[in-house]
């Protein structure tokens, strides 16, 4: 908890730094041709170290307010000109890497040059509350926002902070479907994953072991994981399980969905719900090299992977962007095993109009040009994400960085995808599901007073009658 604490107290100073240094640069305090002080400076003014303030100020680099010169200091150069309008984008940071971001905006800034966009990194946990803050003090006219962080919105009746856009015929379908409230699109899809399984080749070679395939369950991956597993070398598999982009996919899988009875308690035992948790104990206890605590985000598991660490990963394709692009290992990808159906996690980022904005035509010509085929085919072509319009995500030609033989398997699965959303609970249940679980899936715990439990933490009490008429 402390770990947490000080991350984000850490993420918050950081934030400040580039806040200012950003507002002083729009409101003239530094002009055109500035140099900032020192990076040593600003790592004492904000107690942060030499490496966070120059990922910080790469912040601003990105935005085109700076630009560094070797030797010399981080000059000003993005102050805007006479007339240009100003837009704020905020964007999750990971975006530079998984969407081609910072190039895109430049070929906006090519085509728009009366247009200034301003990159705001959202760094806090992408939450309700979280988000909401954001657009509200920030003044954000565009924003990226996760399907299950619209949910949320759409659970707090808030829906109606971004504005309807139209559907677009050459998105897949199915993505808008994710980003809807009250039969309206208020985000636009713009890159999506499904979770799946990637593993080294070379690994499975050397012991003669088959490749994973659309028909293997959880029962199929043990078995590989422990002949994969070498001592003080590697795992056979792992994924960063405390995520809730990865571990309720085994709910998912369960086949059924959280509901009450007419008394408002909620029943788990002996239901098919109760083998998607059993399975998540059965990967912990019945491979004992399985470390929980082992990452302490998702991108270090992806790290394990591609050193070689671990030999099979649940992942997503977001996340492949996160390593380099032409990896001494080479590995494919398959579908996620399964419990009792053949399901996996989908994850969506869309953008979102801000309703409160003061710039909306504008937001939406950078909305529009980010779903253009010119934009989505770039982030076809230099990432490992896949793009949500359809006749760029399933553009083929002459590859340019290394890309699995089965990069298009998405599209065979598309049936299987399911979202959070689609177990009928909150994330603060999920959170609770979670938390309760530790002792059950440490094997420290039998699984009957375990359900017990979580069936009374879960219920509430039935509704009151209504009163006579």
């Amino acid at each position: 908890m402390q770990d947490q604490a000080g991350r984000k107290h850490f993420r918050q100073r950081m934030d400040l730094m580039v806040r200012t240094i950003r507002e002083d640069i729009s409101a003239g305090r530094l002009r055109h041709g500035d140099f900032l002080p020192s990076e040593k400076a600003y790592a004492k003014q904000y107690a942060l170290s030499n490496k966070s303030v120059r990922q910080g100020l790469d912040v601003l680099v990105a935005e085109r307010l700076l630009e560094k010169i070797p030797r010399v200091g981080n000059r000003v150069i993005g102050t805007a000109a006479a007339g240009q309008a100003v837009l704020r984008f905020g964007y999750y940071p990971s975006m530079l890497e998984q969407a081609a971001l910072k190039s895109l905006i430049e070929q906006f800034h090519t085509r728009h040059p009366d247009i200034r966009v301003q990159m705001i990194p959202m760094t806090a946990p992408q939450t309700f509350g979280g988000l909401r803050t954001y657009v509200d003090t920030d003044a954000l006219d565009l924003i990226s926002i996760s399907s299950s962080a619209f949910d949320e919105f759409v659970a707090n009746d808030a829906a109606d902070y971004w504005e309807t856009v139209d559907t677009n015929p050459r998105i897949y379908p199915f993505l808008n479907e994710t980003l809807q409230a009250d039969g309206q699109l208020k985000a636009q899809p713009f890159i999506f994953s499904p979770l799946m399984l990637i593993y080294n080749k070379s690994h499975l070679r050397s012991l003669d072991l088959l490749e994973p395939d659309s028909g293997w369950r959880w029962g199929d991956l043990f078995g590989h994981a422990s002949k994969l597993n070498v001592e003080k070398e590697r795992i056979g598999f792992y994924f960063h399980f405390p995520s809730f982009n990865r571990w309720p996919v085994f709910l998912l899988q369960s086949g059924m969905t959280f509901g009450r009875e007419t008394d408002g308690t909620m029943k788990l035992r002996g239901t098919p719900l109760a083998d998607g948790l059993r399975t998540c104990q059965e990967l912990i206890t019945t491979q004992n090299r399985f470390p929980l605590m082992l990452s302490d985000k998702e991108a270090d598991a992806e790290k394990l992977f591609f050193d070689g660490k671990v030999s099979m990963l649940m992942t997503s394709y977001f996340s492949l962007n996160m390593h380099p692009h032409n990896p001494k290992i080479k590995y494919d990808i398959a579908p996620l095993p399964y419990v009792n159906e053949s399901k996996t996690l989908l994850l969506v980022i869309g953008l979102a109009i801000s309703s409160r904005s003061q710039h909306k035509e504008n937001a939406k010509l950078l909305l529009d040009f980010l779903i253009s085929y010119r934009s989505q085919l770039t982030i076809r072509q230099t990432t490992l994400s896949i793009p949500s319009l359809k006749p760029a995500a399933e553009w083929t030609g002459k590859e340019t960085m290394y890309r699995p033989s089965r990069f298009h398997m998405y599209r065979e699965i598309i049936p299987t995808f399911a979202q959070q959303k689609d177990l009928r609970l909150s994330k603060s249940e999920l959170g609770l599901i979670q938390r309760e679980a530790r002792l059950y899936w440490s094997g420290l715990e039998a699984e009957d007073v375990f359900l017990d439990r979580l069936e009374k933490l879960l219920s509430s009490p039935a509704p009151e009658a209504d009163g006579p008429a």
